[in-house]
C-alpha cells in the first residue's frame, strides 16, 4: 500500500472510531468549542470551584503537542511543566515531527495510553488523527483533555481560546486602522483545521458586516509554513500592488508576509496581523515590520490546561470549554502584555471582568 494509501486508511479508521466514541458519550454533542454554552472563563475558574484540591501522588500526565520546530507549542509545553512542577505532578511533553506528521502524532498518544499515564492534555494535527487513541483512552478510563487547537469532536473537555474571535479582532483593527478602505488579503493555516476555519470565518465575516470600503481580494492557505506563505504573499503583491494588509492564522507564516512585503519595499503601505503572540512577533513589531499579533498567551494556556485536567481528575464537575485569554497587541500597547507573569496576568484578568 501507498503512503497516501495508508493514510487514507488511518483517517478513515480515525473517523469511524470518532463514530463509536461519540455513541459512547451518550449525553454529549460534538465539540464545537468555539459556540459551546457550557463554558467558564479562566480567570472565574477559583472564584467558581474553589481551591485546588490535594495533589494526587498516582497522577501522571502525558502531554502530545502538535510539533516543537513552532514556538507557541514550545511555549505552551512550558506552560505545562511549569503548572507541572507548581502541583507536584510530573509532566512529559512530546510531539510529532512536524504540523504534517498526523500517524507520527497518533503513535505518540497510543504509546502513552500502554505506558501508564493517566491523563492526556493532545492538541491534534487535525480534528480526526487522535480520534483512535481517544476511544482507547475512554475505555482505559484514562482523562483527556483537548486543549488548543484542532477540535475533537468527541473530546467531554477542552481548554483553549475562541479561535473565531482571533479573526475578529485582527479584523476589527483593519476596520479602525484604515477608514479609507482597500484589498487586504488571508494566509490561512492548514485546510480543514479547526483554528484556522474559525480564525478565517471571524475576520471575513466581520470584514464583510462592518468593514464595507475593505475587500478580501484573496484567501489561500499557508499550511502553517512560513516559505509557502512568503510564496503566497508575494503573488499576491504581484496581482494586486494596491493591497493595504494580509491577515495571518499564526505568527509564523505572518513573519513570512512580512518578509515578502519588504522585499516589494511595501512596508509603509501593507500592514500585516498575525496570531499566536511567539517572542520572533514581539521582537518584529519593536521593529516596526510586523504590524500586530493576537495574542494567546500559550504559557497561561498550558498552565490552566494543568489545572483544569487536575481539577477534573479529582471529581469536580467543570464545564465542558475552558476558555483562555487573546488580545491583540501592538506597538501601542505591547507594555500591557509583556514584562513580569504576575503583572500580565492582572491585565488579563481585568480584561475578562470587562468584557
Amino acid at each position: 500500500m501507498s503512503m497516501i494509501g495508508l493514510k487514507r486508511t488511518i483517517l478513515m479508521s480515525a473517523l469511524l472510531a470518532g463514530l463509536s466514541v461519540a455513541a459512547q458519550a451518550q449525553a454529549l454533542k460534538p465539540l464545537d468549542s468555539d459556540r459551546e454554552t457550557d463554558r467558564v472563563d479562566w480567570s472565574q475558574l477559583q472564584a467558581r470551584f474553589g481551591a485546588m484540591p490535594k495533589s494526587d501522588p498516582s497522577v501522571k500526565i502525558g502531554a502530545i503537542a502538535k510539533t516543537l520546530t513552532n514556538e507557541y507549542w514550545r511555549s505552551l509545553g512550558d506552560g505545562y511543566k511549569k503548572a507541572g512542577k507548581g502541583f507536584s505532578v510530573p509532566v512529559d511533553l512530546q510531539a510529532a515531527q512536524d504540523e504534517g506528521d498526523q500517524l507520527g502524532q497518533l503513535g505518540i498518544a497510543e504509546n502513552m495510553l500502554t505506558s501508564g499515564y493517566n491523563i492526556l492534555l493532545v492538541s491534534p494535527q487535525t480534528d480526526a488523527n487522535l480520534v483512535p487513541a481517544i476511544e482507547s483512552a475512554e475505555k482505559a478510563k484514562v482523562l483527556v483533555v483537548n486543549v488548543n487547537d484542532a477540535v475533537l469532536r468527541a473530546a467531554k473537555n477542552y481548554v483553549g481560546n475562541v479561535q473565531r474571535d482571533n479573526g475578529v479582532r485582527a479584523a476589527r483593527w483593519f476596520i479602525a486602522s484604515r477608514p479609507q478602505g482597500g484589498k487586504i488579503a488571508v494566509i490561512e493555516g492548514m485546510a480543514g483545521v479547526y483554528a484556522a476555519v474559525q480564525r478565517t470565518a471571524g475576520f471575513k465575516e466581520t470584514i464583510a458586516a462592518e468593514g464595507p470600503k475593505l475587500s478580501v481580494v484573496a484567501s489561500v492557505p499557508g499550511n502553517w509554513d512560513r516559505q509557502i506563505s512568503y510564496d503566497a504573499a508575494s503573488t499576491i503583491i504581484q496581482q494586486h500592488p494596491d493591497i493595504v494588509g494580509f491577515y495571518c492564522n499564526n505568527d509564523g507564516m505572518a513573519l513570512g508576509v512580512v518578509e515578502a512585503v519588504k522585499a516589494a519595499g511595501k512596508l509603509k503601505q501593507i500592514a500585516v496581523i498575525g496570531t499566536d503572540g511567539i517572542s520572533d512577533a514581539y521582537k518584529s513589531i519593536k521593529a516596526g515590520e510586523l504590524t500586530a499579533t493576537v495574542d494567546s498567551f500559550p504559557v497561561l494556556t498550558g498552565e490552566v490546561a494543568v489545572e483544569v485536567a487536575l481539577r477534573l481528575r479529582a471529581g469536580q464537575k467543570l464545564p465542558r470549554v475552558v476558555a483562555t485569554p487573546q488580545a491583540l497587541v501592538n506597538k501601542d500597547n505591547m507594555a500591557r502584555y509583556t514584562g513580569d507573569e504576575e503583572s500580565v496576568r492582572k491585565n488579563l484578568i481585568a480584561d475578562a471582568a470587562a468584557k
